[in-house]
C-alpha cells in the first residue's frame, strides 16, 4: 500500500503533536547560542578521568613510570577543555531569556575556574578512590589482585563516577553532576544520586540494584550488597499539595555499617556504628551500634 494512503493518519498525529499544551512541561526551548549538554562528551570525561585517576587501567595502556607525568598532562589538558564547555553547557541551560544572550560570554570564565578547581581536586580524589579499591578487595575473597578490582568490579565503575560528580556538585556545577551519575547507572545497575555523602573504604558487592538516595550520608568503612536501597518515606508536602525539596530524607548510615543483599532502608534514620542489618528486611527505624537485625525465623 503506497505511503500517500497514510498522509492524513501522519498530518493529524503532527498536528496533534505540536499543539502547545501537549508539550507543556515536556519541550526545551533552544536559545541561540545556548551549548547543551552532550552525552559523548560526558562520557569522554569518565574515561580521561579514570585514566587520570587510575593511570594504564584506563586510556593508554602503554604507560609506565618514565611516560605517566606525559600522559597524565596530556589526559589534563584534554579534560580541562572538555569539561569547562560541559560546566558552561550546565551553567547556560535553563538561563532565562535575557542571560541567554550573553551565557556563553558571562559564564565562559566561571565554566573555566570550576573546571581547573575540579582537577586540582583529582589527587584527593584519587586517594579515597584508593581506599575504596582497597575494601572492594578485602571485602571479596574471590578478588586476586586491585587490578581485577579496578578493571571488572562494576561498583569501582559506579564510586568513581559518584566521586566526580558529587565533587561537581560541590563545586555548583548544575545537571552535569545527575547526568554522569546516571550514565553510571545505566553501565552498573548501580545508582547514586551526587548529592550522597560517602567516606572512604565504602564498597558495593555485585551491585546490582543498589539505590543511594540524594541525602544519604554514609561513614567509612561500609559495605552494601546488591539491590539494597537506601531510600525514602513518604515526601511531605507543602500547601500546593507539591513535594518539598531540600529537606533530609535518606538513611545515615554510620562507620562499620553492613547491609546485606535486599534490604531496604528508609527514611531520616541512623544504622549506628558497627551495625550489621541482614538480607530483604525493611527498616524505618534506628539502628542502635553494634546491633544485628536479621529477619525472625519463621515458628514451627
Amino acid at each position: 500500500m503506497s505511503p500517500l494512503n497514510f498522509t492524513h493518519i501522519l498530518t493529524q498525529a503532527v498536528d496533534e503533536l505540536s499543539e502547545s499544551e501537549s508539550y507543556k512541561g515536556l519541550f526545551h526551548q533552544h536559545k541561540d547560542g545556548e551549548p547543551l549538554p552532550s552525552a559523548k562528551k560526558l562520557h569522554q570525561i569518565i574515561e580521561l578521568s579514570r585514566a587520570i585517576l587510575f593511570p594504564g587501567y584506563y586510556g593508554n595502556s602503554s604507560i609506565n613510570s618514565r611516560t605517566v607525568t606525559y600522559h597524565i598532562g596530556v589526559n589534563v589538558e584534554k579534560l580541562f577543555d572538555l569539561l569547562t564547555e560541559q560546566i558552561l553547557s550546565g551553567l547556560c541551560f535553563g538561563s532565562n531569556q535575557e542571560e541567554a544572550a550573553c551565557c556563553c560570554e558571562s559564564k565562559q570564565e566561571k565554566a573555566a575556574s570550576l573546571a581547573a578547581t575540579f582537577i586540582s581536586k583529582l589527587p584527593a580524589m584519587r586517594r579515597i578512590l584508593a581506599t575504596d579499591v582497597e575494601a572492594a578487595y578485602n571485602g571479596d575473597p574471590a578478588a586476586e589482585s586491585f587490578g581485577e578490582v579496578i578493571f571488572c568490579y562494576p561498583a569501582i565503575k559506579a564510586i568513581s563516577s559518584y566521586r566526580i560528580a558529587h565533587q561537581l556538585l560541590k563545586l555548583g556545577v548544575p545537571l552535569i553532576p545527575r547526568i554522569i551519575t546516571e550514565m553510571a547507572h545505566n553501565e552498573t545497575g548501580i545508582d547514586i544520586h551526587p548529592g550522597a555523602e560517602i567516606g572512604g573504604y565504602f564498597t558495593i558487592d555485585h551491585g546490582t540494584g543498589v539505590v543511594i538516595g540524594a541525602t544519604s550520608i554514609i561513614g567509612s568503612n561500609v559495605k552494601l550488597y546488591q539491590g539494597v536501597t537506601l531510600g525514602a518515606k513518604s515526601f511531605p508536602l507543602d500547601d500546593s499539595g507539591k513535594p518539598i525539596k531540600g529537606i533530609p530524607r535518606h538513611p545515615v548510615l554510620e562507620d562499620n555499617v553492613i547491609i546485606y543483599s535486599n534490604a531496604t532502608i528508609l527514611g531520616r534514620i541512623t544504622i549506628g556504628k558497627g551495625a550489621t542489618v541482614g538480607g530483604n528486611i525493611w527498616v524505618t527505624e534506628n539502628v542502635p551500634p553494634q546491633t544485628r537485625i536479621v529477619q525472625p525465623k519463621a515458628k514451627k
